[in-house]
């Protein structure tokens, strides 16, 4: 139990990330393997989910008893998601039922109920929550499990004097209060409902009245009004005091409505008028996504110097998915490597060159300008795997040898469609284990206090 434990809280084994790739390159048996041979749990977890979407529910079972016979919850839990999706819910609810302590736990409660709402017990969940409404979040739980379920008039019950002690704490002053979203969930649920008209009034008598605490019950207003074509009501609050938040979302909306130009027009008066970062970055990932990369740099130029690049470059780099969109940008006069951020520029760089087949180049630019928490035998590896030269990044990493070396190894052998030798190659967890020791706890003295020195 320690081990699964381990694992699920450092992602030891394979991680989900290497489990999903070796079944999409058709891996499924020797993932099976490594869950029975290695004890690794998320293999076991992937595995399970691969059969359980081809209706193999009963050898599904089968590749998770070791696990579940060590009573490690987690694996109880897989094995009652399992028994559910093959249409035994009794079992499954009987297998995880919480006992009276089980019952004291919000968090036991919340898995169990949402548990209930899928195997269609609804009324049961929520009973199930209702003692725990002292919990702030256990609200927005109540929402999720009822959605669909002919409860809203129920719900809105529940969150009525939340929203109504939400609406007072601002009032007098307060900002703590813990119902802050109450006011966004009465609308959701109204909306929900077939009320949108009222909750378009509820919400937005709150955002007029400034009855609410908290950013994203702004967002919410504007959404709803987006979602129910009420543009005139979403350009008056884009364009008074609330126009940081809410602009974009009108932006959206003109779009949406076949308005792309006006659209765009409105977001560059905006950065005009308050040439915020928000405004040039939405800008900005708007002409990149209609294909307009050059004007996307040109609108996020002024920040690509700034001590922080990721609201600018970094968003714009993100979305690219071509090396030559990616080496233009590098190479645009306005992107210089600034403070903190140069090690990012150039692997960026590094990374485009790469995937253009320049490899040279590449591996010339990160030894140049080493990643400073990275090996550099790695980076190399990762530059040809880039470039499609699958045999050279598996012998450099071969040759390294370390754990970290082995797991990425174990990606490159899966693309060459060695499923079985890229899981035998991986390190085990408990290799893993040894690598990655625990830290030391520091010596406390009488009263409690560490006796390291805090510098």
């Amino acid at each position: 139990m320690d081990d699964l434990e381990w694992q699920a809280s450092h992602f030891g084994g394979l991680r989900p990330s290497r489990v999903d790739l070796l079944l999409e390159h058709g891996g499924l048996e020797p993932v099976i393997r490594a869950a029975e041979e290695r004890g690794d749990w998320f293999c076991a977890q992937g595995a399970t989910q691969a059969l359980c979407r081809a209706g193999e529910f009963d050898r599904a079972l089968r590749v998770l008893e070791p696990f579940v016979a060590t009573g490690w919850r987690d694996a109880l839990w897989a094995r009652a998601d399992i028994l559910l999706r093959a249409g035994r819910s009794q079992e499954a609810l009987d297998l995880v039922r919480p006992d009276e302590a089980g019952r004291a736990s919000a968090t036991e409660c919340r898995a169990y109920a949402e548990l209930l709402a899928s195997a269609g017990e609804i009324d049961e969940a929520v009973d199930l929550l209702v003692p725990h409404m002292d919990e702030s979040w256990i609200l927005s739980v109540l929402v999720e499990i009822t959605e669909g379920r002919d409860r809203d008039g129920r719900m809105l019950e529940l969150i009525a004097p939340h929203a109504e002690s939400a609406r007072e704490a601002r009032g007098r002053g307060r900002w703590d209060h813990p119902f802050w979203e109450a006011q966004e969930l009465q609308a959701r649920v109204l909306e929900r409902a077939g009320r949108a008209d009222e909750a378009i009034r509820i919400l937005g008598g709150d955002v007029a009245g400034r009855r609410f605490l908290a950013q994203n019950t702004l967002t919410a207003y504007a959404e709803l009004l987006a979602r129910h074509g009420r543009i005139d009501t979403l350009r008056e609050l884009a364009t008074g005091e609330d126009a940081r938040v809410a602009l974009g979302t009108y932006a959206h909306a003109l779009r949406d409505h076949g308005r792309a130009d006006e659209a765009e027009a409105v977001m560059r008066d905006a950065i005009a008028a308050d040439d915020w970062v928000g405004h040039r970055a939405w800008l900005s990932a708007t002409l990149l996504r209609d294909g307009r990369l050059d004007d996307a740099i040109a609108v996020a130029e002024p920040g690509f110097g700034w001590y922080d690049c990721s609201n600018l470059l970094a968003p714009l780099v993100m979305l690219l998915d071509r090396p030559e969109d990616v080496l233009h940008l590098m190479e645009h006069p306005g992107v210089v490597p600034h403070h903190g951020h140069e090690e990012f520029q150039h692997q960026w760089w590094a990374w485009a060159l790469a995937g253009l087949g320049r490899v040279d180049e590449a591996l010339a630019l990160a030894e140049a300008h080493p990643d400073p928490w990275t090996d550099p035998r790695i980076v190399k590896a990762g530059l040809l795997d880039t470039a499609g030269r699958l045999d050279e990044a598996a012998a450099e990493l071969r040759a390294l040898g370390t754990v970290e070396a082995r797991e990425e190894l174990c990606e490159v052998l899966v693309r060459q469609g060695r499923p079985a030798e890229a899981i035998a190659v991986h390190p085990t967890v408990a290799e893993q284990r040894a690598a990655r020791p625990e830290p030391v706890p520091a010596p406390l003295d009488e009263n409690g206090y560490s006796t390291e020195p805090p510098f």
